[in-house]
């Protein structure tokens, strides 16, 4: 049997190894690269080009929403052409975009007005509804006493239409901006609390959330940190549908004449106004369905696709 040599520094060549010394801090370091779940979120929305395309739409429509009332100073009963009939049924022009209605208002500042009104009640809405839903949905999750009475009022609401709750609300509420966010928002939380419990109720039991549990975690803590983490992307989802939902209910129900008086510009009341000049006139009536149409969609796509950019398992590693 040959001997063996012994590799040391004395009998190994230069051009074979190379001896370094050990550095601590460089045997440390981690060879892939580093996670940043935003910046994964952000990378992930902006690779889609529609999505961003979307996103400046839905910037200019909101720009233009809140800061062009401001400075047209817009009151939805504003009569001061009603006697001026060469200033009625203006085409679109340079000096009127939208044209003029039929007692001579300027329907560019009557549309971005009641914009500015639906926006501000879906934006609030969605802000109360998601509240309470998150908050509510989770407790629920944990707490097996209050689910046995949340589930009977559970049953009951989602077996009553949401239109009909909002419009028994907003006629026995009155007319009025409050009243309406109230009436829209009284009952939507329910179905969103109901869909954070299942959610809850799916991940509580998992095996880092009971080894939490046993080294001393609080329950909030656990929610905090190892459950709504985990439902970034559904409450995302869930906004997102909301949002533009919102906007288009109280269109609706400007369309009926429910929920806002005439003296609050809103899309919904220019729509229904407009509807009976829908084959004389129009632009009356398409103008602000257009715009109507640009808020719902471009909340919806941009909504979606940050709900599908904030799912880390979309995320590449």
């Amino acid at each position: 049997m040959t001997e063996e040599k012994i590799l040391s520094k004395d009998n190994l060549t230069d051009d074979m190894f190379e001896f370094v010394q050990v550095n601590s801090r460089e045997s440390e370091k981690i060879a892939t690269p580093e996670y940043s779940y935003w910046g994964s979120v952000f990378k992930k929305f902006f690779a889609s080009k529609v999505a961003v395309f979307m996103l400046v739409v839905l910037v200019i429509v909101l720009a233009i929403s809140f800061i062009q009332p401001i400075f047209s100073g817009y009151d939805n009963l504003d009569l001061r052409y009603i006697n001026d009939r060469s200033k009625h049924f203006l085409q679109p022009s340079l000096q009127h975009l939208f044209g003029t209605d039929d007692v001579g208002r300027d329907v560019f500042n009557q549309v971005w007005a009641g914009a500015r009104t639906s926006l501000t009640i879906s934006f609030i809405t969605t802000l109360i509804t998601m509240t309470l839903g998150i908050v509510v949905g989770t407790i629920w999750g944990f707490n097996k006493k209050l689910d046995f009475y949340l589930m009977d009022f559970y049953n009951v609401i989602s077996n009553i239409p949401y239109l009909l709750i909002v419009m028994i609300l907003s006629y026995v509420l009155g007319s009025g901006v409050w009243q309406l966010i109230f009436a829209l928002s009284a009952t939507s939380w329910v179905g969103l609390a109901y869909f954070m419990r299942v959610q809850v109720l799916i991940i509580r039991d998992r095996e880092y959330n009971m080894a939490s549990k046993v080294l001393g975690s609080s329950t909030w803590k656990i929610i905090k940190h190892n459950i709504l983490p985990h439902l970034i992307s559904i409450i995302v989802t869930s906004a997102a549908a909301r949002l533009p939902g919102y906007v288009s209910t109280e269109v609706f129900l400007g369309f009926v004449g429910v929920g806002l008086d005439e003296r609050i510009p809103s899309l919904g009341r220019t729509i229904q106004a407009h509807s009976q000049y829908m084959q004389s006139k129009s632009y009356l009536f398409i103008i602000p369905v257009v715009v109507i149409a640009l808020i719902t969609v471009s909340l919806y796509i941009v909504g979606q696709t940050l709900a599908d950019a904030s799912d880390p398992r979309n995320h590449e590693v």
